[in-house]
Formats: C-alpha cells, structure tokens, sequence
C-alpha cells in the first residue's frame, strides 16, 4: 500500500528524533528524491509517492540514520547563494564562513574601491570562499590553494559549475603564494583542538576529512604560522581574513598583532554573536 509524502517524512522524522538526529533532514531527503522547490513540496505533500521514490527516499533516510551528513549523502550544498559538490574529502560549508566572505567583500570595497585585486583562499576544501568571493566581485583575481590534491579536484569542479575563473594551486598553506604579492588572503584553516574530539558530533567527526578539522597547538598552529609567514606576501595596504573557533579571538589576534605592528587587527562576532572572524587590514 502506498502511502503520502507527508506520511513517509513525518515516519522518517520520527526515526530520526529517537536517534537524536535532525529530523528537517528528512524533508531535504524528500525534496530531492522528488526534485519539488520548498513550495512544491508543500502543496504536494498529501500526494502518494510512488514505489521508485519511497525506495530512493528510504535508501536515503537508512544512510542517515548512520549519522553520515545529508550535504554528503545528496552531494551537494549551498552557499551564499551558489551550488556546491561535496564529498568526503572537504569539508561541508557553513553559515558561518558565508558571514567571513561577506564581511570581507565589504571591507574590499572600503580599501581598494573598484580596483582590480589579487585575492588568495588558502585550504580551499571545496572552493566555497573563493568561488564565492569571485562572484560577488568579479573582477577580483583569486586563486585557491590546498595541500589535498582530491579536495582541488573537488573545488575546480565548483569553479565550473558556477563560471567562476579561479586558478587553483596544490600545496601547504601559504608556500604556493610565494611567486608574488597579495591584496586579501582569507583562510578558513583546521581550528579544532584534538582534545575536542571526545565533545565533537559523530556526525562530522565519522565523516568529514579530520585534516580539515583538527590543528595542534591546541588548534592554533596555523594561524600562529599564518601571522609569521604573510608579512612579506602582502601588498600594501591589504586585508587577512581568517575564520576562528569562537574562543581564539585574543590569541589569534596577539599573533597578527605581533607580525603587523602598525595593522588594525578587529575580531567580529557571528549572528550568534560568537567571536568567529578576525580582519587584519595592513595601510
């Protein structure tokens, strides 16, 4: 016997909460094995599902309930208005770094106008910060780095998905930028100590790539080598911008402070209001 839509997500729902997982997930699971908008969705949900879709819908709701990520499972997430493949080897974006990339557009336009600027994204993952940055102000040259050469494969293909000319260069950190010199570099780099492992959901622990997540020096480590190896990459004047843990704030800052004496070096709080951004603008 077939059931409704609205049936089979309210049963997939349910599984999902006894789990204490997310249970929106399993309207997205719907959505997409049906291929409806939001409205679609609703104004169809007393429609009875076929066979084929309830199958697909259940396949999906079974890899959920493993705890594997829904972004993960559909191959796909949004960010700042753009699509994005992702898998497991890059991290899933968030919210919060769409906030990094929007504050940093605005402060781009504060120093340099409409000039043209040679921007750098350094631990790419999937390309979100740049292909977003590239988008919203197009004629800015970015070029993304990442030491995982499956990650930059991940990214390019985002870079054509949304036209977006990137040029994407493999290696550590900041050492493929060395040819010349930088108007912004913004970075979203591993922050999470490794004693936060046993606090950390199984959901992004199991399954997002660990040397996306996890620095050492209590997760500090690149920032601290950030803050002492930018200084002769940057042009003057220029913008750093990187993506912290909410408690890094007043360490982050001393290291940009001590690399960049004369820099105005700012932490921002999120629309959570947790510290989770810091801009280093350079005259």
């Amino acid at each position: 016997m077939t059931e409704t839509l609205f049936a089979s997500v309210q049963r997939a729902q349910q599984l999902l909460q006894e789990r204490g997982m997310d249970a929106h997930t399993a309207e997205l699971a719907m959505r997409s094995v049906t291929g409806m908008s939001q409205a679609n969705y609703l104004a169809s949900f007393r429609d009875e599902i076929s066979h084929e879709m309830d199958s697909q819908f259940w396949a999906i709701i079974t890899e959920l309930l493993t705890g594997k990520p829904i972004q993960y499972i559909l191959g796909e997430e949004s960010f700042y208005g753009y699509s994005f493949e992702v898998n497991e080897h890059v991290l899933i974006p968030r919210p919060e770094t769409e906030e990094l990339v929007h504050y940093a557009l605005q402060r781009a336009n504060q120093l340099f106008g409409d000039q043209v600027i040679q921007v750098a994204d350094i631990g790419t993952g999937s390309g979100a910060i740049a292909v977003a940055f590239k988008k919203e102000r197009p004629t800015a040259k970015v070029t993304a780095t990442d030491f995982s050469e499956t990650a930059l494969e991940v990214a390019k293909r985002n870079a054509e998905r949304n036209e977006a000319d990137i040029t994407f260069l493999q290696g550590d950190m900041e050492e493929p930028l060395k040819q010349q010199k930088w108007d912004i570099v913004l970075s979203n780099p591993p922050y999470i100590a490794e004693h936060e492992k046993s606090v950390m959901s199984p959901t992004v622990y199991d399954f997002e790539p660990q040397t996306a997540l996890f620095a050492e020096e209590e997760g500090l480590y690149f920032y601290r080598r950030l803050a002492e190896n930018l200084s002769p990459l940057m042009n003057r004047p220029a913008l750093i911008g990187f993506e912290i843990g909410y408690q890094q704030g007043l360490i982050v800052q001393g290291y940009l402070q001590k690399s960049f004496p004369q820099a105005t070096v700012e932490i921002v709080q999120d629309i959570n209001k947790k510290d989770r951004m810091i801009f280093c603008e350079i005259q």
